[in-house]
């Protein structure tokens, strides 16, 4: 591994030695570096001055662990960047990879030798491409979670459906299931004005392959495919109890054992388990009781009928090094939290950080192993491992080696977020599955309102 630094060539031998063994040697200066971190929760910031410790006394590396809230990280790395006074290692939301590394922030090269280093095949292959550049990679992937469709295993089992993994399926599901006010179908985003709703619907439209940006920007939607995007949520929606409907009537009806598929974030699986007081499973008495879970499946590479391969709607998580960094000591830190310390970074939140990082070249299912026995929950801790049979564990984590965001790619993540917060999309498809409009006038009014945005 070559890193960027005038003492490459005195220390370089034994830093190769040093990375291999998960930095057992102790090789660099001790002037310390500091780390930027949105996970700024009591306990979690606990976690991560744990490991800051631990690593110094490995290295002789100090580590001060700096808490920034995230709405506040954006302004705060450009002042920082200004001034000259850029934290070594960031750790920071997707959205900041790419336009970090244009505007001089981030050094993708010390992120990509961190990579090269650790191997490529290691990390999950969709969080490695929502951080792509030319030449490398913008930040180190850390963890991630990708949106699911949860759904009553048990009741399509009975059923003989299939597990709910295209837009077709879905509709089967719907004809077989919907009776209600005994079940819903579905319980679909409708309330326009939560990003609930943009999340959902961004996750619909990837699954069919349908974006509203390319590399120039703005790109007007296909409508043959869009049509098709358009009439399913209008059967979820007509599957689904009338009213305002986002995450909080989605997850209630879920737990009542009154719907029959919901999409959700991960967050919902330790509820779902009676793990969290405050968010009780009321499908029989006891508000601890697993037995939903129990019954529960999940979905998250979904399919349209214009996009075989489906797509999963992921949210990542990096390591950047930036360009004021000590690179030696940054990537002798990012290194050791994605290897030996690779744990103990997921334990932060685990029922939200789904392991980027697979296992090592020695045992390539190391982490997700490691991952899966960590305790979730608030009021009440046991492994996802214990709660979910291994298979659903394998679905869950390998959301990430196919999740997408629009603009990603394309490099227009920018120009795609603020389509998605001008809730234009709400706005036009409630029209639509309120019976309003008509499919081509949706998508002539999709156009339309998008191509405004700069």
């Amino acid at each position: 591994m070559q890193f960027s630094s005038t003492s490459k060539k005195l220390t370089g031998l034994l830093l190769g030695y040093a990375l291999a063994l998960g930095f057992s040697m102790v090789t660099a200066s001790a002037d310390g570096i500091r780390l930027w971190t949105t996970e700024e929760q009591t306990p979690r910031l606990a976690k991560q001055q744990e490991m800051a410790k631990d690593f110094e006394a490995k290295t002789g590396i100090k580590v001060e662990v700096i808490p920034v809230t995230e709405k506040d990280l954006g302004t705060r790395a450009t002042a920082a960047f200004a001034a000259g006074d850029l934290p070594d290692v960031i750790y920071h939301p997707l959205q900041y990879a790419l336009p970090w590394v244009e505007a001089g922030i981030l050094d993708s090269d010390a992120a990509t030798e961190v990579v090269d280093q650790l191997g490529k095949d290691t990390f999950a292959p969709g969080a490695l491409s929502m951080a792509a550049t030319d030449n490398g990679y913008a930040s180190v992937p850390v963890d991630g979670w990708t949106q699911m469709i949860v759904y009553r295993k048990d009741l399509f089992d009975a059923k003989g459906l299939k597990a709910p993994s295209t837009f077709a399926d879905v509709e089967a599901a719907l004809k077989a299931l919907h009776n209600p006010p005994e079940m819903y179908g579905f319980v679909a985003a409708t309330k326009v004005d939560e990003n609930f709703m943009s999340q959902v619907l961004e996750h619909v439209f990837l699954a069919n392959g349908v974006s509203p940006v390319d590399d120039n920007g703005f790109k007007a939607l296909d409508p043959a495919k869009t049509k098709e995007v358009l009439e399913f949520y209008k059967a979820i929606v007509k599957a689904s109890p009338p009213g305002e409907l986002y995450w909080k009537q989605s997850r209630e009806l879920y737990f009542a054992g009154k719907a029959a598929m919901i999409i959700w974030s991960p967050f919902i699986l330790d509820e779902l388990a009676g793990l969290r007081d405050s968010a009780p499973p009321t499908i029989n008495d006891d508000p601890t009781s697993p037995e939903l879970a129990s019954k529960t499946g999940i979905v998250t590479n979904f399919a349209g009928p214009s996009n075989k391969g489906g797509a999963a709607w992921g949210d990542s998580r990096y390591f950047g090094i930036t360009s004021d960094a000590d690179i030696e000591a940054a990537q002798k830190f990012v290194s050791y939290s994605m290897n030996e310390g690779y744990t103990k970074t997921l334990s932060i939140a685990p029922e939200g950080k789904f392991p980027t990082r697979r296992g090592d070249k020695g045992n390539p299912t190391k982490f997700t192993e490691a991952w899966a026995k960590l305790p979730v929950g608030v009021d009440r801790k046991k492994p996802l491992g214990d709660l979910y049979p291994s298979e659903m564990i394998g679905e869950i984590v390998g959301g990430l080696d196919v999740a997408q965001r629009w603009g990603v790619k394309e490099g227009q993540l920018a120009l795609a977020s603020k389509m998605i917060n001008a809730q234009v999309f709400n706005q036009i498809v409630r029209k639509f599955t309120d019976d309003a409009i008509s499919a081509d006038e949706a998508v002539a009014a999709l156009n339309e309102e998008l191509a405004k945005i700069k």
